[in-house]
């Protein structure tokens, strides 16, 4: 009896995965007195137990659709102390952000991002053709190949905010064409090369720009952006290289006459990456017009729990123009990340800012909670 009844348990899994329907080979089984209607009761419960475990552990489930989609997203939750006279402290929805990806054959996928706060807005509108690892063309909107900060997504980000020189020069907050979110619109090839126990050697990117940002057609005039990064990789967890980024964008007072005015970037990072401890670091400068910007940053982290607890902490400084004095702003940020589970984690960090010039207590504590599907 206990060899039918396995039999009957093995036949509701095999049929499960023919997509056949499991109830009638049971009933079959009934019908035929093979097994009871208790017997047959208890394998559909250890088989809906036995389903539940099994999707309890996938990282993720793909909706129906003519063809396999991955749908996935994310919201952060923030709540900030400012100590700045006048300013009041608060919650407010950072982002909220619904991502579907999918590939249409092994060689092409493709990807929309949207988020929803405030106006909602498409981030991300690309597809890939991936002809090799040395070798894929991305056309659409998406990220420029700038900055190891900027190609980090903003859910796997170890700090709530991102450096000061980041938002200022990579399309970002406080670039000259407004946030752009790092992305713009254009097409990249980009691969791997020289790989050595499965770690790439080389990673390239290089592509071609409007310089207009997100979700518009280019603005600025008919000359297209260069962006370009290089990154070398001769340790497990340790890379380092740079980007560079030669462009032009629409002013009221064109350094040129005739023409926008220039946009050009220059980047150089590293990155060690260990179980517990990491180190990274990013130089960037640009010149907008005629005027010179700069700044880096510094950032350390140690998991006292591995991939549980993380403290972490930063300098950041930077220069708004190089070329004029009294006006440098440093930032140093403290604290530590708890991560519940691959879906939701904790964030809370201070950070002290120090200007050049007049001084502001402008101080402010932000604790994020980030929670996804």
């Amino acid at each position: 009896m206990k060899l039918l009844f396995s039999l009957a348990f093995f036949l509701l899994i095999i049929t499960d995965v023919l997509s056949q329907s499991t109830n009638d080979i049971l009933n079959l089984l009934i019908s035929n007195k093979t097994i009871s209607q208790a017997q047959a009761d208890s394998v559909r419960a250890e088989a809906a137990l036995l389903q539940q475990q099994t999707d309890a552990s996938r990282k993720s489930f793909f909706i129906s659709a003519t063809r396999q989609m991955q749908l996935t997203g994310y919201s952060q939750i923030r709540y900030q102390f400012l100590d700045e006279a006048g300013k009041k402290d608060g919650f407010d929805i950072r982002r909220a952000r619904i991502d579907l990806k999918g590939s249409v054959t092994p060689v092409f996928s493709y990807r929309v991002q949207a988020d929803l706060v405030d106006k909602p807005k498409l981030i991300d509108a690309y597809g890939e053709i991936k002809l090799a690892d040395y070798f894929s063309v991305t056309a659409g909107q998406f990220k420029i190949p700038m900055s190891l900060e900027n190609l980090s997504s903003s859910n796997k980000l170890e700090m709530i905010d991102r450096s000061q020189v980041v938002e200022a020069l990579i399309a970002r907050g406080k670039d000259v064409i407004g946030n752009q979110n790092g992305r713009d619109i254009g097409i990249q090839v980009s691969g791997t090369l020289l790989k050595l126990k499965n770690i790439p050697l080389i990673e390239y990117r290089i592509g071609v720009f409007n310089g207009s940002g997100i979700n518009v057609a280019d603005t600025a005039n008919e000359n297209k952006d260069i962006a370009g990064r290089l990154i070398f990789t001769p340790l497990k967890g340790l890379s380092f290289g740079g980007g560079i980024y030669m462009g032009r964008d629409k002013a009221i007072k064109p350094d040129v006459i005739g023409q926008s005015q220039t946009r050009d970037r220059f980047a150089a990072e590293f990155s060690y990456v260990a179980t517990r401890f990491s180190l990274k670091g990013e130089y960037i400068k640009g010149k907008d017009g005629n005027t010179n910007r700069a700044g880096w940053y510094l950032q350390t982290g140690y998991y006292l729990i591995p991939q549980k607890i993380q403290i972490l902490g930063k300098y950041d400084i930077y220069d708004p123009n190089t070329g004029t004095g009294n006006n440098i702003s440093t930032n140093y940020v403290f604290g530590a990340n708890y991560t519940f589970n691959s879906w939701s984690r904790l964030q809370a960090f201070y950070t002290i800012k120090q200007e050049e010039g007049t001084s502001v207590d402008n101080n402010y504590l932000s604790v994020q909670y980030q929670v996804g599907f």
